[in-house]
């Protein structure tokens, strides 16, 4: 070569000239190897129809010493899948022999897979026995060498293959069954199942795993019974009862099923070509655990629109794109709400470009050109003020109105498509309100026991208190904790036998509620009345009033709390009253004696002829500023109405001591308040 007979200028470094030497010979050897071949021959025809094949293609050597290199090279063909019922390569392979005998007996062969050792030999297994037999040493070329796997077994060997159905590539399918993919179009699904059959349940749903889903694999454990519900895409249903062990073949979709004694294992590779809804049905007593993972597809996808038509026809406008929902299997459109189930799912911006920009003719023959943020400003979001919450606590929603509006250079404002704002995200519709707690029951601790031995009552206040801890109203009725219950004391009482009184009430009773005797707050919220006011009237007939409050004593502070109306038991006592300010002008006031002897008459026994009863009260303790009086507790005989000696009278019925206020009045100014006893001579 030229190159080589050039005599090295001076300067010209020996190293390079030796890179030249060495780089020519290697070139003529390369070309002296690949001269000892004859060109190589066309390519065989394909080891299958389908599935995945293999081709070869020979060369000659044309030197009479062996040539380097080899004399066949090979390549995938007839990548394409085959129909289901043409059933697995191998499993064709080893049928063949069905009808050759084997030590002077047939068999029907089956094939077994994914042998560790040698994966591209013939091994079968007669079925029905656990005899495994090596039929052939070496499978038909195009053979997978494992059945999850593209690699294929070419002249005994097993070749790497690729997802790109190239001999020696490496490249992979992601686990959505792209190859090279970045697993983006699909999503991991994994869960747990707990059976919760009864006798009126037998059977339930697991899981449903939809069309095109992969790598699926489900475990029970427990005594139940797992079984399979399809419904193809042309809306054909079937069922599978998953009766033995075995591969099958549902809605042509290949089920690997294995039934242990003590669980189930169910695995399908995918892609599905139908629905699978997984059931279980109730076999034994106990509830049974199912574990599921399996790849699911994103079949709805954003995609991309054209742009829209451009907003004006001249003078400049703009145009938009959007992006639709798209139904993967039905090659359709979809509503969005299909799109944002997936959270992968991220839907691209609206694009948004100027168009006709040309000026718009006029009479004069062109138009002034305003800027174009002034001429036609962008249309925007507008939304109407939110709605009333829909509940008052315990979280509610509200919602507005919302659209798309477009104003031009006179401030006019119209509605428009909505598309036209889609630039910009679209303000929420509804939003969550009034999230706090609704208001609860509170209730604070008992009371000690009424009594000391014996049984009795015990008491608590209930408050209905908000999320702020504020006490207030709106909880409900029916759902109030009870504020009284019994209560034992373990002491036993000793007290002597007492004959009880004939009569339901005890007559000082009813002459308590006549005479009103002040109630006290205590624990448990009660109606606490306030003083009456004065009769409005001088003489006669008139009219009196007073304050009623529900009221109870909180036991933490010690505090008296006002509450609200129907937070209090029993009955409101009375807040207006009559009232008899004596007579006027000298009239004379009549009087019913026997409206007093309605309770009397009949008694005979010692015990019911004396009884204690109130005979009107002692003088008022002061004379104004307001003072008490208690009531006198005398022992009668009931028929002559003569006082009796107290030891005639049961002391047990003994009424309780009994106050009333007196001498409301203020007193006069400059005055103080006179004592019972002191005489008030010269006091109006």
């Amino acid at each position: 070569m030229e190159c080589c007979r050039r005599r090295a200028t001076p300067g010209t470094p020996l190293l390079f000239l030796a890179f030249l030497l060495l780089s020519s010979r290697t070139a003529r050897s390369e070309e002296d190897r690949d001269g000892l071949w004859d060109a190589w021959g066309p390519w065989s025809e394909c080891s299958r129809t389908c599935g995945g094949g293999a081709s070869y293609s020979l060369r000659r050597c044309l030197s009479s010493k062996s040539c380097e290199g080899r004399n066949i090279r090979y390549r995938t063909c007839s990548n394409v899948d085959c129909p289901p019922e043409a059933g697995d390569f191998r499993a064709q392979q080893c049928s063949a022999h069905n009808d050759v005998k084997h030590h002077g007996q047939f068999y029907e062969w089956l094939p077994v897979s994914n042998d560790p050792d040698n994966p591209c030999s013939l091994k079968c297994q007669a079925k029905g026995t656990a005899l495994v037999v090596e039929l052939a040493p070496k499978v038909l070329d195009g053979t997978r060498c494992y059945t999850e796997s593209l690699d294929m077994c070419i002249s005994g060997l097993c070749q790497i293959v690729g997802c790109d159905h190239q001999l020696g590539s490496t490249i992979k399918e992601d686990n959505c069954g792209v190859c090279n993919g970045d697993g983006s179009t699909c999503r991991l699904v994994r869960g747990q199942y707990k059976s919760q059959l009864s006798a009126t349940k037998l059977d339930d749903t697991v899981v449903a795993i939809p069309y095109g889903s992969r790598h699926i694999r489900l475990v029970l454990k427990g005594p139940d019974h797992l079984y399979l519900e399809t419904k193809t895409l042309q809306g054909a249903k079937g069922e599978n009862s998953l009766s033995s062990t075995g591969i099958f073949l549902v809605d042509n979709s290949s089920v690997d099923f294995q039934k242990f004694p003590d669980k189930e294992i169910l695995r399908m590779a995918g892609p599905l070509t139908a629905d699978f809804i997984v059931k279980i049905r109730n076999s034994g007593p106990t509830d049974s655990t199912v574990q599921f993972i399996f790849y699911q597809p994103i079949i709805h996808r954003w995609r991309e629109t054209d742009f829209f038509p451009c907003s004006a026809t001249c003078g400049g406008g703009y145009q938009l794109t959007s992006a639709e929902c798209y139904d993967l299997r039905s090659n359709r459109v979809v509503a969005d709400q299909y799109c944002h189930y997936y959270p992968e799912n991220i839907k691209p911006k609206p694009k948004l470009q100027e168009c006709n920009l040309d000026p718009c003719p006029a009479s004069d023959g062109y138009k002034q050109i305003m800027p174009y943020d002034l001429y036609h400003p962008l249309p925007r979001w507008e939304a109407t003020p939110w709605t009333a919450c829909s509940s008052s606590c315990g979280g509610g929603i509200q919602s507005r109105a919302v659209s798309c509006v477009e104003e031009d250079i006179q401030g006019h404002v119209t509605s428009v498509e909505e598309w036209k704002c889609m630039y910009t995200p679209k303000m929420p519709i509804v939003q969550p309100c009034n999230i706090f707690d609704c208001p609860k029951w509170l209730a604070q601790e008992w009371s000690p026991c009424t009594v000391t031995c014996g049984q009795g009552l015990r008491y608590r206040v209930v408050l209905c208190i908000d999320h702020r801890g504020m006490h207030t109203g709106g909880c409900s009725p029916k759902t109030k904790p009870h504020i009284k219950e019994e209560c034992i004391i373990p002491t036993p009482c000793y007290k002597p036998k007492e004959k009880l009184p004939v009569e339901a009430k005890l007559p000082w009773y009813k002459q308590a509620q006549e005479l009103e005797e002040g109630a006290a707050v205590s624990e448990e919220p009660s109606f606490i009345p306030e003083a009456w006011s004065a009769c409005t009237v001088t003489c006669g007939v008139g009219t009196q009033v007073r304050m009623v409050r529900c009221q109870v004593l909180l036991s933490f502070s010690q505090s008296v709390a006002d509450l609200p109306v129907d937070e209090c038991e029993g009955p409101r006592p009375a807040s207006q009253r009559s009232c008899y300010a004596g007579p006027c002008h000298g009239e004379v006031p009549e009087f019913n004696p026997d409206e007093t002897d309605g309770f009397l008459g009949g008694l005979q026994d010692f015990d019911e002829l004396y009884d204690w009863e109130y005979e009107g009260f002692t003088k008022c303790s002061e004379s104004c500023g307001g003072g008490v009086q208690e009531a006198v507790v005398s022992c009668l005989n009931k028929q002559t109405r003569e006082p009796a000696d107290e030891n005639l009278c049961v002391t047990s019925r003994r009424p309780p001591q009994l106050l009333k206020s007196c001498s409301l009045d203020p007193c006069p100014a400059r005055s103080r308040k006179i004592t019972a006893g002191t005489a008030c001579k010269g006091l109006g």
